[in-house]
């Protein structure tokens, strides 16, 4: 099995690419060992010193640290996503149910249109391009001209997300609704 790796923006994070499928549909985020526990790999990968999070996309594992460098890490973290791999273990704890949990929606329901927009130009032109960079941001609320986002993965403390957040994804969506004011994280 052969891994390749990738530096994301975020310094404190790093794309492991394992050539194959890890999550064929939604994400996993785990900031913390309790949150890893649904996860075998989670799991192994807070167990290496210094892990302080870890992301599952379809194609690809990002792994936050906290201190330490990556040349010291690096191959502790591929070797565990070999080992879990080449185990044929589940990615998921039996009995655990994957849900996307970023909190409740919120907006009122006259800007349903609007909403519907953001969220389309959110799948089809802005997450697949963060995706690429170890992460994801998904829709969480729309009120009076404000988009509010949830940043995950590599782009969860990324010292560049406000850059992408007031350049990128808001010029974007303002390009294409006018009503849209300003774009926040949660």
């Amino acid at each position: 099995m052969f891994i390749q790796t990738e530096a994301t923006p975020n310094p404190a994070t790093l794309k492991f690419l394992p050539g194959r499928v890890v999550m064929p549909e939604g994400t996993f985020e785990a900031r913390t060992p309790d949150a890893a526990d649904a996860s075998p790999l989670a799991r192994r990968l807070f167990a290496i010193s210094g892990v302080t999070g870890v992301f599952f996309g379809y194609d690809f594992i990002t792994v936050t640290k906290a201190d330490g460098e990556w040349q010291h890490l690096k191959p502790a973290i591929l070797g565990g996503i070999m080992e879990h791999f080449m185990s044929g273990a589940p990615l998921f704890a039996e009995g655990h149910v994957q849900t996307e949990d970023d909190g409740e929606e919120f907006f009122d329901q006259e800007d349903a249109p609007t909403v519907a927009t953001i969220k389309e130009l959110l799948e089809t032109r802005i997450r697949p391009a963060v995706a690429g960079d170890g992460g994801d941001i998904t829709f969480r609320g729309y009120k009076d001209g404000t988009v509010y986002l949830v940043m995950k993965g590599a782009c969860s403390g990324c010292p560049s997300s406000t850059a992408t957040l007031r350049h990128g994804i808001q010029n974007l969506l303002r390009h294409f609704l006018p009503d849209v004011r300003e774009v926040q994280a949660v």
